[in-house]
């Protein structure tokens, strides 16, 4: 029985790559990391602690990365520098230059964990899993913004196209810059196969007409908690369809979700997701889901 392969968003998740915080973030500056005034390093590991307990909790295997002091503070968000599918990983390339260490990372830790690496991306290429989305099991989708280009797109094709896998780039609005982080992921959510949590304003309108082609229900997040929230109100992770993680203090959010039949749990956030730009989705790299 194969143990990696998710070419879904919310299929139940039973197995993912994570790395616990520690002497890395503890010795971050913050103003280099561009982590803002929530940041507090042993808050910050003190909250990791608590996700990674749900997460645990929910039956989900994790396989852990570990800080052994590598200076790389933003690899706890594991989601961004490889991509799972059912034919192996592929190593990313970061756009944010202090995260370029991390896919090799992923690399040696995937093939210890006898998960075959498919392929690489080189050169100019850049994508960032934060940037993807998996439409359905045959359609990937990657956000074109700071972080993730059309090379990187074009060199996704290459490697997974021979696995029946489509990939498509949607240009992202600058928002709130260069240095900011408006991943995909930022203002979509998927909550189950056919139902996202979504902040409309900053989709791209190709995109949003494919999400509704394809009859996915799109719930909007309260626009103030969007922006109070940094953006993170919208980084909602999935263990299985209809059953998800976010951080606390945005109710506004947790019921519009509730009343379209979501179960929510919440753990607190501000010092780890809202200082460093990166909620529960992000902290997590589903290595396997399952139907």
């Amino acid at each position: 029985m194969s143990r990696y392969g998710c070419q879904s968003m919310a299929a139940p998740m039973t197995r993912v790559l994570m790395r616990r915080p520690g002497e890395s973030l503890r010795r971050a500056d913050p103003a280099e990391w561009h982590y803002n005034d929530y940041f507090d390093a042993e808050k910050a590991i003190a909250q990791y602690d608590a996700f990674a307990e749900l997460v645990a909790a929910s039956g989900t295997e994790i396989l852990w990365l570990e800080d052994a002091g590598d200076g790389l503070s933003d690899a706890m968000f594991t989601r961004d520098a490889s991509l799972i599918t059912r034919a192996g990983a592929v190593l990313l390339r970061m756009g944010k230059p202090l995260r370029a260490g991390e896919p090799e990372l992923h690399g040696r830790t995937y093939e210890a964990a006898g998960i075959p690496v498919l392929g690489r991306l080189t050169g100019d290429a850049r994508v960032e899993g934060g940037d993807t989305l998996w439409l359905d099991e045959h359609t990937l989708v990657v956000g074109l913004g700071f972080r993730s280009n059309r090379e990187g797109v074009r060199q996704l094709n290459a490697l997974l196209n021979p696995h029946g896998i489509e990939v498509l780039g949607f240009d992202l609005p600058v928002w709130g810059g260069e240095a900011a982080c408006l991943h995909l992921m930022s203002v979509i959510s998927p909550l189950a196969e056919d139902v996202y949590l979504v902040h409309s304003r900053l989709i791209p309108a190709a995109l949003w007409s494919l999400m509704k082609e394809r009859g996915i229900t799109l719930i909007e997040a309260p626009e103030a908690e969007f922006h109070d929230s940094l953006g993170l109100n919208l980084n909602v992770m999935p263990l299985s369809p209809g059953d998800c993680l976010m951080i606390d203090g945005f109710p506004g959010t947790r019921t519009v979700m509730e009343r379209h039949g979501i179960r929510v749990r919440t753990f607190a956030g501000d010092a780890l997701c809202m200082a460093c730009e990166g909620g529960p989705t992000c902290l997590t790299n589903p290595i396997l889901r399952e139907a």
